[in-house]
């Protein structure tokens, strides 16, 4: 669509209009089943079962879930922040939660830096374009949508999980 000199768009409204969509993006996904819904009542009994021909459990998908957010989001933020070693740094020692205090820890953390990624994007003074002088070209606009993308795959995968095991409604 081409704009006149009329009605010019500016540059701020699509970087408003940018930061809105990805915050609903992140928040909701809108397309996909949220991880609220998919982590509700999840069985204790079965938090730590890797179903034949899945190679992780439950817990280990939530951990990784809540290392990689983690990561990208200390990525962002901060220039100092080193990455875990991969792969072993990204995924937990043990197919079980150490107890259910972890499981729920975890997910509080996944909530936390969730929503210090969403502040972060909504703030004006952040700028979703320019590469972080820290990387090789990342942005944070890319962070958002890896975060979105890998947030996405891995509650999917929590799902397909509950489903092997006979735990979804």
């Amino acid at each position: 669509m081409e704009h006149s000199e009329k009605h010019p768009v500016k540059p701020v409204e699509h970087s408003d209009a940018l930061r809105r969509e990805l915050d609903l993006f992140l928040a909701k996904g809108h397309a996909h089943t949220d991880f609220d819904h998919v982590i509700a009542d999840f069985p204790a009994q079965l938090r730590g079962v890797r179903p034949p021909g899945v190679p992780h459990s439950a817990w280990e998908v939530l951990e990784h879930l809540r290392i990689g957010q983690w990561d990208m989001l200390e990525f962002s933020r901060d220039p100092t922040h080193k990455s875990p070693d991969w792969p072993s740094g990204y995924w937990p020692a043990t197919a079980e939660p150490p107890d259910d205090k972890a499981w729920d820890h975890t997910i509080r953390a996944f909530h936390h830096d969730l929503a210090a990624f969403r502040k972060l994007i909504t703030d004006p003074a952040s700028d979703l374009f320019a590469a972080f002088p820290h990387g090789d070209g990342q942005t944070l606009l890319r962070e958002a949508l890896q975060i979105a993308d890998h947030n996405a795959w891995h509650i999917g995968e929590l799902l397909f999980i509950r489903r092997v095991l006979g735990a979804w409604k």
